[in-house]
C-alpha cells in the first residue's frame, strides 16, 4: 500500500513538472527542433532533463528584457561620443566591390549596431605568442584606460602575466576594466582576483550564476573577446588567455587562432561594445566619460565593420548575415570554425551554394575539447558531401580560429562558432572586413591550414567508420539542437 502511494505520488509529480515545462517551451516560441528536444529530454531523463533545463535550456526573458532596456538607455549618449566618426562610415556607394557584395554591407548595418568604416590599419595574427606579444606592448603604452573583455582567462602562466601588467598600469594611474564570463573563467581563484582589485583593476563579471539568488543559468554567456587601450587600439578574435592558447598544454596541441589587431575608427566600435556589456553585467555607466572616445585620425586604408550580436539583439543577426553571405557567394566559401553544429537552414544554405557550382570549404578540428559538438558536426558530413562540399579534418592540435572568406574579398574574423549557441544564446563580436588584401590573406592561411588537414570523403565519413561510430553520430545528431 505504500509502494503504491509513493508510486501515485511520484506519478503526479512527474506529469505535473513536465506540464510545467511543456507550457513554458511553447511560451518561449523557440525553434521547434529544440522545442522537441528538450520535452523528449524531460520524459526520457526526467531528473536530469529537468536540471538541465533549468540551467541551460531557460533563457530568462524578462530579465534580459530589463537588460535591454537599460542598455537602449545609454544609446543615445554613445551616438553622441561617436558622431565624429561619421565622415568614416562607409555607405554602399563609396565601396570598392561587387554590387552583389554591396548586399552584405546593407544587411550587416541593419541588423548590427554599427556602420562600415573606413580608414582602419588592421593586423591579422595566427601565432598566439606574436598576439599576447602586441597586446602586452599596447598595454603598456597606455596612458588613459585599459578595457578587457573574454570569455576564458585562466589563472595560468599567461594569465598571471597579463594580470600583473593590468596590475602595474592601474598602479601608475591607467583605469584598467576587465569583464570575464563569470561561467568560461569560474577557475579564477579568490587571491587571483584580490590581486586585480587590491591594485585598483576593476574586475567583474558577466551574468553570475549565484545560487542564493537563484540565478542558476548557464545560457546566455559572453563569447566576446576585446581589448580596447586608450580608444584607438582594439584587439578582437577567437583566442582568450591561457596557456592552451601558446601550446604549453598539450592535451590537443597548440591552439590555432586568428586574432585581429584594429586602430582607427573600428576601434571605437569596440570601445562602444565594451561600454554597452559593462552597462549591461554592472548597472555602471562609462557613456559619458569623454576620455573613453577619442578624436582619432585614420590609421590605414581597410574597410572595417564590427558587428555585436547576441540575446539581446531584436535580429538573429550573425546567423542572417552568415545565411546572406552563403547566398552572396559567386566563386568560393571558406568556412574555418572549432565547433560546427548547424541548423536545418545553415546546412541547406552550404548545400545550395555547392549546388550552384561554388566551391564551398569546411576546415573543421578532428579533435575536441567538447566532443558532443564535434560528432554531432559530423552526423551533417554525408548530406553535405553528396551536394559537393568538402571537408576537411585537421588533427595537428585544436583549431579554434572562427573565420569566413567568400570570394576572397569579405572576410569575418570572429569570436563565434558555427552553432546554434553562437547564432541565438551566445553574445559574440565579429570583425567584417571589406578588403581584398586581407581577405585574399586569410584565404591564404585557410589553404595553407587545409593542405595539412585530410580530406573527407563519402568513403571516409564518420558514418562508414562502422556501427558504433554510427550510433555515435545518430545520438549526438539528437542533441544538436541543445548544443
Amino acid at each position: 500500500m505504500d509502494i503504491s502511494f509513493w508510486s501515485i505520488a511520484w506519478l503526479i509529480n512527474y506529469g505535473l513538472v513536465l506540464i510545467t515545462i511543456v507550457i513554458i517551451l511553447l511560451r518561449r516560441h523557440k525553434e521547434p527542433a529544440a522545442m522537441v528536444a528538450w520535452i523528449l529530454t524531460a520524459i526520457l531523463i526526467p531528473f536530469v532533463g529537468w536540471l538541465l533545463y533549468l540551467l541551460i535550456g531557460e533563457t530568462r526573458v524578462v530579465r534580459l528584457r530589463r537588460r535591454q532596456r537599460r542598455r537602449r538607455a545609454i544609446t543615445p549618449a554613445l551616438a553622441r561620443q561617436v558622431s565624429a566618426l561619421a565622415p568614416m562610415h562607409v555607405h554602399q556607394q563609396q565601396i570598392d566591390l561587387d554590387a552583389y557584395m554591396i548586399d552584405l554591407i546593407r544587411i550587416a548595418t541593419r541588423v548590427g549596431d554599427h556602420p562600415p568604416t573606413r580608414g582602419n590599419d588592421v593586423t591579422i595574427y595566427h601565432d598566439a605568442e606574436k598576439t599576447f606579444r602586441d597586446l602586452g606592448l599596447a598595454i603598456e603604452s597606455a596612458r588613459s584606460h585599459v578595457h578587457m573583455e573574454y570569455y576564458i582567462f585562466q589563472p595560468d602562466g599567461t594569465g598571471r602575466a597579463i594580470r600583473d601588467l593590468l596590475v602595474r598600469k592601474a598602479r601608475e594611474g591607467v583605469r584598467c576594466r576587465l569583464l570575464l564570463d563569470a561561467v568560461g573563467s569560474w577557475a579564477l581563484p579568490r587571491d587571483f582576483m584580490h590581486t586585480f582589485r587590491d591594485a585598483g583593476v576593476e574586475l567583474e563579471f558577466f551574468l553570475p550564476v549565484k545560487l542564493k539568488a537563484r540565478k542558476l543559468h548557464l545560457n546566455l554567456r559572453n563569447h566576446r573577446k576585446l581589448v580596447v587601450v586608450d580608444g584607438g587600439v582594439g584587439f578582437t578574435g577567437s583566442q582568450n588567455v591561457g596557456d592552451e592558447y601558446i601550446g604549453r598544454r598539450r592535451k590537443y596541441g597548440p591552439w590555432r587562432d586568428t586574432h585581429l589587431r584594429v586602430v582607427g575608427p573600428a576601434a571605437a566600435q569596440l570601445q562602444e561594445v565594451f561600454v554597452e556589456d559593462w552597462h549591461f553585467a554592472t548597472n555602471r555607466d562609462l557613456s559619458g566619460d569623454d576620455s573613453l572616445f577619442p578624436s582619432l585620425a585614420p590609421a590605414g586604408s581597410t574597410v572595417v565593420q564590427i558587428m555585436a550580436s547576441g540575446p539581446d539583439r531584436a535580429y538573429g543577426a550573425l546567423y542572417m548575415l552568415l545565411l546572406s553571405a552563403l547566398a552572396c557567394a559567386r566563386t568560393s566559401v571558406a568556412v574555418m570554425t572549432p565547433y560546427f553544429v548547424p541548423d536545418l537552414a545553415m546546412a541547406m544554405a552550404l548545400k545550395a551554394a555547392a549546388l550552384r557550382g561554388v566551391r564551398v570549404q569546411l576546415l573543421l578540428p578532428s579533435r575536441s575539447d567538447a566532443p558532443l559538438a564535434l560528432w554531432a558536426g559530423r552526423s551533417y558530413y554525408d548530406e553535405l558531401l553528396e551536394s559537393g562540399v568538402e571537408i576537411f579534418e585537421f588533427s595537428d592540435g585544436m583549431l579554434h580560429s572562427k573565420v569566413v572568406v567568400i570570394d576572397e574579398k569579405w572576410a569575418m574574423v570572429s569570436s563565434a562558432n558555427m552553432d546554434v549557441r553562437s547564432f541565438r544564446l551566445n553574445f559574440e563580436l565579429s570583425a567584417l572586413l571589406y578588403d581584398r588584401p586581407h581577405s585574399q590573406a586569410l584565404f591564404a592561411e585557410f589553404a595553407a591550414i587545409r593542405n595539412q588537414a585530410s580530406r573527407i570523403t563519402i568513403a571516409t565519413a564518420p558514418a562508414r567508420w562502422g556501427i558504433p561510430a554510427s550510433l555515435l553520430v545518430g545520438l549526438a545528431r539528437l542533441a544538436a539542437p541543445l548544443l
